[in-house]
């Protein structure tokens, strides 16, 4: 009922930003959050960032301070500005929808820190 496609994945040096994008269509209507989840290789999955239909965020530790989740005025696209970029944030970035019938994924987009 619900697709996600990502964008604005890429190869950033250190300190470098990058500012991702997931659109939202088909049944939106429901949708009462939406996130970034990111997997490095050989890790799990976890949260980025969150954030709810009410405007609610929530972000990872790690990212806090560095990272801003937002969404566009109609809240079918969520975007992830992405400052201060390390190393350590390179994985896939997946976008993530819920909805009462449970979650929807995006395919998502690497994104790659390195010198």
């Amino acid at each position: 009922q619900v697709q996600l496609v990502e964008s604005g994945g890429g190869l950033v040096q250190p300190g470098g930003s990058l500012r991702l994008s997931c659109a939202a269509s088909g049944s939106i209507f429901n949708i009462y959050a939406m996130g970034w989840y990111r997997q490095a290789p050989g890790k799990q999955r976890e949260l980025v960032a969150r954030i709810t239909s009410g405007g609610s965020t929530n972000y990872a530790d790690s990212v806090k301070g560095r990272f801003t989740i937002s969404r566009d005025n109609g809240k079918n696209t969520v975007h992830l500005q992405m400052n201060s970029l390390k190393p350590e944030d390179t994985a896939v970035y997946y976008c993530k929808a819920d909805d009462y019938k449970g979650p929807y994924w995006g395919r998502g987009t690497q994104v790659t820190v390195s010198s």
